[in-house]
């Protein structure tokens, strides 16, 4: 029997080979990032103007939220579509097209004459969000060797979290000395600019195949997603008076329009002609992660667009002090983002988890008990507490959902979560306004004063989000390490 001697320097030389990206695939990830973290920074950036537009444009609270509501609504609709324009499309195309959109709808949004046309480039800016998000995530996971992947999925952490959690203080650092339509008229550079160096560095790195759109998919995703959220908004809008439309009609439509988007995508997915391919979900620990990953981000939401209402109609800060406010749980969160990626690697996704969950919940309880007497120093605290938890558990989170699947379901389970996390960030932030606008109506029918009745409905609503984190509290005891790829594999054999 022959042995087999194997020289180290091989073996490191196999390394630095499976470890390194290739050409021009760097440049992209990079690009990809820069741009996914400024299109997806606009997500929460009317969060701290919403008291200023409430007041110019003589609108209510539920009314407003539909600037942050509807963007995330937008992408909830268009990104189910990403896996299969993600096959059909290059990767210039889609990256063009992408940032087209977006520069298009911040262009609109800053010459808005009115809260309508407002809305509209809201939404134009989320179509091309929508389509970026599922880019990156795809890239990542088709280029990046699966030793690099935590770190790398650290990095996308800071674009889709950090930059939503930031938002507001740079809303608030703006409309301390300029007016709202400065938060698109400064933006716009910036599109410009991503726009133009796509142009010039972006190549196509991915294959593509003919992929048939499905028409019927496409209508029952828009009506399914579209009517979930409008629904939980307008309950809102109903306890105020402002709804012309029942909740409970669009609630039913779009409950119903989604158990036919699954059954019709189940059957297409057979001969791989699916909008959204779901057998993702048959892998228990995408499952898993992916529900995780909707409980967080509904919280991260949900708090994002109560805070600034708190702070300022509570304890009476204006935008600035409300944007400086926010900007440590921000900072805690892009700081500890790549550290996370970094310890996933290395020891795997439970012990990173599972105290982030009980972080994440004993935040959101903390937060039941602000009222008009609790401290700044306190708020922050409780906030650089969620923010910490919370990258705790999504670079992990997303790392076992889409490091489990195989390569040919990259773009759909992309595809997925990020449709999971728009989906929960709008009912996230549709549910806190819903639920603080009902809590506050109640306060003033009982006698309360208007701030204490703000106050009430802040309540109302964080003692609902703390009770849906205890769900993950559960779950997390069921996330396991994705299966390595025999690719990405380093074994000192030759």
């Amino acid at each position: 029997m022959t042995e087999v001697v194997v020289d180290e320097r091989d073996v490191r030389k196999d390394a630095v080979a499976v470890d390194k990206l290739p050409a021009g695939v760097a440049k992209l990830i990079a690009l990809l990032l820069l741009s996914t973290f400024l299109v997806i920074l606009n997500e929460t950036i009317m969060g701290v103007a919403l008291p200023k537009l409430m007041v110019e444009l003589q609108i209510t609270a539920s009314t407003g939220q539909w600037l942050t509501t509807a963007f995330m609504l937008t992408m909830a609709v268009v990104i189910p579509m990403t896996g299969s324009i993600l096959d059909r499309f290059s990767t210039r195309a889609v990256f063009v097209t992408a940032t087209s959109l977006f520069t298009a709808g911040t262009l609109l949004a800053s010459v808005a004459p009115g809260f309508s046309v407002l809305l509209v480039g809201r939404i134009v800016q989320a179509c091309g969000t929508a389509l970026l998000v599922p880019l990156l995530m795809t890239t990542v996971l088709t280029f990046v060797p699966e030793a690099r992947r935590g770190r790398m999925m650290g990095l996308i952490s800071i674009v889709i979290a950090v930059a939503p959690a930031i938002g507001p203080t740079a809303s608030g650092l703006i409309l301390d000395s300029l007016g709202w339509r400065w938060i698109f008229i400064l933006m716009l550079p910036l599109a410009v600019a991503a726009l133009v160096l796509g142009i010039i560095l972006v190549r196509n790195v991915s294959q593509t195949r003919a992929v048939r759109f499905d028409l019927p998919s496409i209508v029952l995703s828009a009506v399914a997603f579209g009517g979930l959220i409008y629904g939980l908004s307008s309950i809102g809008e109903a306890s105020e008076g402002h709804s012309s439309v029942s909740p409970v009609i669009p609630l039913v439509l779009g409950a119903g329009a989604l158990a036919a988007f699954v059954f019709r995508q189940t059957r297409l997915q057979r001969t791989d002609s699916a909008l959204m391919d779901l057998r993702p979900f048959a892998t228990r620990t995408f499952t898993v992660a992916t529900v995780l990953v909707l409980i967080s981000m509904g919280a991260l939401f949900g708090t994002l667009i109560l805070l600034p209402l708190y702070l300022q109609n509570v304890l009476s800060l204006d935008a600035l002090q409300t944007g400086l406010l926010l900007l440590p749980g921000g900072l805690a969160l892009g700081i500890l983002a790549p550290f996370v990626g970094r310890l996933f690697d290395r020891f795997g996704p439970k012990p990173l988890v599972i105290p982030g969950a009980f972080a994440l919940s004993g935040a959101l309880w903390a937060m039941t008990t602000l009222d008009q007497d609790t401290t700044v120093p306190t708020v922050i605290a409780v906030h650089v507490v969620l923010c910490a938890a919370l990258s705790f558990m999504l670079t992990p989170l997303m790392t076992s959902a889409l490091g489990s699947l195989p390569v040919r379901l990259y773009s759909h389970g992309s595809a997925i979560v990020t449709t999971s996390q728009q989906l929960a960030g709008a009912a996230g932030t549709a549910l806190c306004i819903t639920l603080m606008s009902t809590g506050t109506a109640r306060a003033l029918q009982d006698g309360l004063d208007p701030v204490a009745a703000q106050a009430s409905g802040v309540h109302t609503a964080f003692v609902a989000a703390a009770v849906v984190s205890l769900a993950s509290v559960v779950l997390v005891f069921f996330v396991k390490n994705p299966p390595k790829t025999v690719a990405n594999e380093l074994t000192p054999m030759h």
